[in-house]
Order: C-alpha cells, then structure tokens, then sequence
C-alpha cells in the first residue's frame, strides 16, 4: 500500500469548542435539521447540500448504498425520488426499513437518520417530475436502472427519440409509471458535530 491510510486524520477543534446539547437550536429533530440544513445551503464550498446517503437492504438482510438526493423535508419525513425498478426500490419493497446519512465537511456535521420508507402519492410524483427541467424529465423517462442494456447507444437513441417529440414549447412529457416517490418516516434522528452527538428518538 503506497499511501499510509492508518495516518490519515485532521486536528479537530479543542474541547472548549465542540457542539454541546445548549448549541442546540431545537430540541425536537426537525426543527434542528431545519437549522443545519440551510447553514449548509448557505455554503458555496457545498455544492449539492441535499445529497444524502441511502442505505437499503434484501429481506435477507444484505445492505446496500447510494447515493440520492433530498427533495423536500419536514415533520412527516425526508422525501426522494428514484426509479422503481432500481435495486434500491426492490429492496425496499422486499424490507422498508432504511437509513440515510448527510455529510457537510467543512461543517464537520453529519445527521443520521433511521425509519421506514413508504411510497409518495402518484400526485405528488407527477407534481415534482414536471416541476423538473424538461431534459431531466426525458433522462428520467429512457433510463431503467439497474437493467442491463447492450450499449450507451441504447439509451442516446432512446432519449434522441423523445426529445424531438418533447423539446417543443407546450408538450408535456408523461411522468414514466416506474419513477416516482419516496418518504423516509424516520424513527430516531442523530446529529453529530465533531466528538459530540445528540440522538432525538421519534415517537
């Protein structure tokens, strides 16, 4: 191994200035996570501050992660939007138990995040997918993940067809019925600052 990785760390600050229970904002997780999130937004070295980690796993137990990014948030959860034919939708019809982590570096502030996961309403898919930029919409509509294809050609012909239907002012592309939705109903939330963690359980 030509990179020492056993030495690898960062002085983090001293003890007079870790995050402490009285730096709390809210002492309920919503309103907490409400706090740091838009500190993080509020940071140009974060670029995608709403990236968070998902972490799924078979009814057998096997995890995987990815990941997503957040699209809305909340006192009824943390909501995603995906395919439905990924992995990570099988997974989580086979076991809606799920947890998701944000990372903001230059805060040294991670959240944890515990809970089941449901399906939005097809409402509310259809909603944010035309709220999304129409080349967005088409890449959505062409891509099947986690599905073998022969080739990236596939997907370029695929996308090439629906653009000229849809690249036209007033034509609405059709929301795909395999894209859609998520909420993560969180049952513990975490928030870790440096060496100091405080862990809101949900009731």
């Amino acid at each position: 191994m030509s990179i020492d990785i056993g030495g690898m760390r960062i002085k983090y600050k001293d003890k007079d200035e870790t995050f402490l229970e009285k730096h709390l904002v809210s002492k309920e997780p919503f309103g907490q996570f409400d706090a740091w999130f838009k500190e993080a937004c509020s940071k140009k070295e974060i670029l995608e501050p709403n990236a968070m980690c998902l972490a799924t796993a078979t009814k057998n137990g096997y995890p995987s992660a990815r990941f997503v990014l957040c699209k809305g948030y909340g006192k009824e959860g943390f909501k995603f939007f995906t395919n439905y034919g990924s992995r990570k939708a099988q997974e989580m019809a086979e076991n809606p138990n799920v947890a998701a982590t944000f990372y903001w570096e230059i805060l040294n502030r991670s959240i944890r995040i515990e809970g089941c996961v449901e399906k939005l309403s097809e409402e509310e898919s259809t909603k944010y997918f035309h709220s999304r930029p129409v080349p967005s919409q088409i890449a959505a509509a062409t891509s099947y993940q986690s599905s073998p294809i022969e080739s990236r050609d596939i997907l370029c012909e695929r996308e090439s067809v629906l653009e000229k239907e849809y690249l036209i002012p007033e034509k609405e592309v059709p929301k795909p019925k395999f894209w859609g939705g998520y909420i993560i109903r969180p049952t513990s939330v975490e928030f870790l600052a440096r060496t100091k963690r405080s862990t809101s359980m949900i009731e």
